[in-house]
């Protein structure tokens, strides 16, 4: 008969179901495994070991300061040059205010003193060589002052070998006690007063102090000539 077909199925089986496949976009979750201690390296990142001028520059200023500073103090005993606002007669190089003060204060006491003008200019010309005839507050080990007097030595305490008055009636002290000093050489009696490392240094500023003092103790005028400070006015 035609009609309406009937399909069956043997008795004990199973029926096929179809699965869904998982999405292609999820993805499963990654297991983590377990720390371990020490387990992690961390990435060294290596820096490059060229020349750094930033990172040296300190420490090459520091060696250049030395450096400049031992060759100064040989030849000089560590006192620089100092800038000029006056003139001396006769003197090519100028001289600063303080330093003409402080010659000055030198020339003063050795007059007081009733002392010829040789004495003047032997103390001028160890001043200027000890520190440019400056009132030093510092120096090699505790010399201090414009003789660079050394309180450990029996100069006096440190406030008054810095007092310019009495730094330069000690030095007269002392040298009017040299042998022959009104005749000897400047530098050896000089040398006889201070005992300088540096014996023959005082020679070299003769002529400069010969002229200092005779401006000092000169009544011409116009033979000291100073003018104002640029950086006052």
């Amino acid at each position: 008969m035609a009609g309406a077909s009937t399909t069956s199925h043997p008795s004990g089986a199973r029926r096929t179901t179809t699965r869904r496949r998982p999405s292609q976009s999820r993805k499963p979750a990654a297991r983590r495994r377990p720390a371990v201690a020490g387990s992690r390296k961390r990435k060294k990142t290596r820096r490059s070991k060229g020349w750094d001028a930033k990172r040296w520059w300190p420490a090459l200023l520091l060696v250049a300061a030395v450096v400049v500073g031992l060759a100064w103090d040989t030849e000089n005993k560590g006192v620089p040059g100092v800038p000029g606002r006056c003139t001396v007669a006769g003197l090519s190089m100028t001289l600063t205010a303080e330093q003409v003060g402080n010659a000055a204060t030198i020339a003063t006491v050795g007059r007081d003193r009733g002392l010829p003008e040789r004495a003047i200019v032997i103390a001028l010309a160890t001043a200027q060589q000890e520190s440019r005839l400056r009132n030093l507050d510092y120096g090699d080990r505790d010399s201090l002052g414009l003789f660079q007097q050394r309180p450990s030595q029996g100069w006096g305490t440190e406030a008054q070998v810095q007092d310019p008055v009495y730094a330069a009636g000690i030095f007269y002290d002392r040298l009017v006690e040299v042998p022959d000093w009104e005749t000897g050489r400047l530098t050896e009696v000089a040398q006889r007063v201070q005992i300088s490392g540096f014996p023959d240094a005082y020679q070299q500023w003769e002529e400069m102090a010969q002229l200092l003092a005779a401006a000092q103790v000169s009544e011409l005028p116009d033979q000291i000539t100073c003018v104002p400070d640029e950086a006052a006015g």
